[in-house]
């Protein structure tokens, strides 16, 4: 799962949009005793971790996470980013200079424990202008660039490559975009498309109406726009082959049903996990909501409807071509057989809507953020869910 906090969700707030949003089922919040124990290092038998060069962060207030593997981590804060190297017992500031927000205020993408990119928009010149931090040392050091864009959903191939969706507007169900592409790391951008009619050179191959959620790459020329129309039965997905200059529309087989209901992709809810095996998990809203899972082993070119259709709609990590990791608002549906078969597992902690993030580095191994009046914690799971200790309390 990409660390990325977009602010084209946050823009859906502004905008006053007529969005209809469905909720988990109502359930117990956080139990006031709550287990007290830190977990111990994950592995008990290795050398303590070295000390990252950089101040420690006491219990920071975690907004998003991305592990890894077991030990490395760097989360996002409401003011910081930070960086664990022990299973997330020690957090480092890292935070690129000159940034005093992040939280929603910018956009963020994570490759590896060296290389990672910060997006803080110019809100005086939006959404034309903003300043990008580039690290590939793991946070010690920052360049910094300008970008002809503020704000959308940033991803990146490799150290050198990469994409951008920025956000142009939102208003009325419609949702301006351009795309950008990067050869040089994030230092230059050159824009192929945009569907903005007051742009020049504006197409239509990516439809203006329809919010989109994010922009899932799996190589330079190929990558995928998904989002929702808010109309029964339409699923928002549309897919480039040359670089994002034209874009097409993506059909999927429907489950029984969702032609009533409103389907939506949302953020994170597509994930590659190889140059040729992927997911993609599709919201249907209507008298309930459920969450269709399909898969993909042709890179995409078709994608398969699987047999669950799951209850309600949450969280989704993706892990393997075999292995993906759902939570549903009250329990955790693993597979470990390419969403053939889910195995349920109900929580020693009934999250309930405390639950904000989660990120599992294997179906064994994972963490969840909680928020519970105002307080925000941080609990690891070494058995699939069904017991959570708290890291930071």
């Amino acid at each position: 799962m990409k660390l990325r906090y977009s602010l084209i969700a946050f823009a859906l707030i502004l905008s006053g949009c007529n969005i209809s949003i469905t909720s988990f089922p109502s359930v117990p919040q956080l139990p006031t005793a709550l287990p007290t124990e830190i977990p111990p290092t994950p592995y008990p038998d290795t050398p303590v971790p070295p000390a990252i060069n950089e101040s420690i962060v006491q219990s920071p207030a975690l907004v998003q996470i991305q592990f890894l593997n077991e030990l490395e981590a760097w989360g996002i804060t409401e003011t910081q980013v930070v960086r664990t190297n022990d299973g997330g017992i020690t957090w480092y500031n890292v935070t690129p200079p000159d940034v005093a927000e992040t939280g929603v205020t910018v956009d963020t993408f994570i490759l590896d424990q060296n290389h990672a990119w910060v997006q803080k928009p110019d809100f005086n010149n939006f959404p034309n202008n903003g300043l990008l931090y580039h690290t590939t040392d793991g946070g010690l050091a920052w360049t910094v660039s300008s970008t002809p864009f503020s704000a959308g959903d940033l991803s990146f191939v490799d150290a050198n490559y990469g994409w951008m969706l920025a956000d142009l507007g939102v208003g009325a169900g419609s949702n301006a975009v351009a795309v950008f592409q990067t050869t040089d790391g994030g230092a230059t951008w050159t824009q192929t498309y945009t569907n903005d009619p007051n742009m020049k050179d504006a197409g239509d191959s990516l439809p203006l109406g329809g919010i989109k959620s994010d922009l899932v790459q799996l190589n330079m020329q190929t990558a995928w726009v998904g989002g929702v129309t808010y109309a029964p039965g339409i699923v928002y997905l549309f897919r480039t082959d040359d670089g994002g200059h034209n874009w097409s529309p993506v059909t999927l087989a429907l489950p029984a049903g969702a032609e009533h209901s409103e389907l939506g992709v949302d953020k994170d809810q597509m994930q590659f996990v190889s140059a040729t095996d992927g997911f993609l998990a599709v919201r249907m809203a209507g008298d309930s909501t459920q969450t269709a899972v399909y898969t993909t082993n042709n890179a995409g070119n078709t994608w398969t409807l699987t047999p669950t259709v799951i209850p309600n709609a949450g969280e989704s990590d993706f892990l393997s071509a075999e292995e993906a990791v759902i939570y549903n608002g009250e329990q955790f549906y693993v597979t470990r057989d390419g969403a053939q078969t889910w195995t349920t597992i109900s929580p020693n902690i009934v999250f309930g809507d405390s639950f904000a993030d989660m990120d599992f580095v294997d179906p064994n191994s994972g963490w969840v953020i909680t928020v519970a009046k105002n307080h925000r914690s941080l609990y690891r799971t070494t058995d699939g869910g069904a017991t959570w200790l708290p890291v930071i309390p």
